[in-house]
């Protein structure tokens, strides 16, 4: 399947996060439940929207070690991510701005430290977060496709 990336980023807030990472999936739960205007849309890692945008970042599509926000059209990885997408959200998730206070290269090695190890910390799932009636304006492949 063909996607019109460079058209999709310009239109949608998204978030690439890994399927069988259950430490991914709880994080994309909680956006499901807080980010109520549906905000941004996800994607996993695996689909092949997914990795078309990884693709278009040049990033890797065999080794994922940050998630991919994309806000505004604008990439963010790494620590970055998890401030800009709770930026977004409603107090009292908004105060965790207070996170730009820590020099990025601190929050970043500690963020590539769970990254890296997000698997044997947290583990791995076999079912993947799929859309539901109730959360599918919060997946990119629905927001594409009802366009």
């Amino acid at each position: 399947m063909s996607y019109e990336i460079e058209k999709i980023i310009q239109q949608h807030d998204i978030i690439l996060f890994d399927a069988i990472c259950v430490l991914c999936n709880g994080w994309a739960k909680f956006l499901i439940r807080y980010d109520r205007q549906s905000k941004f849309k996800f994607a996993s890692i695996q689909s092949p929207l997914g990795e078309a945008i990884l693709k278009y970042y040049g990033m890797s599509t065999a080794d994922y070690s940050t998630m991919l926000v994309v806000y505004n059209g604008q990439r963010y990885v790494d620590s970055s991510t998890f401030l800009k997408v709770m930026q977004q959200l409603k107090f009292p998730f908004s105060l965790s701005n207070i996170g730009y206070l820590v020099p990025s290269i601190i929050r970043d090695f500690l963020y590539r430290r769970v990254a890296l190890n997000r698997y044997q910390l947290f583990g791995t799932t076999s079912s993947c977060l799929l859309p539901s009636q109730e959360n599918r304006s919060h997946f990119l492949e629905h927001a594409i496709h009802e366009a």
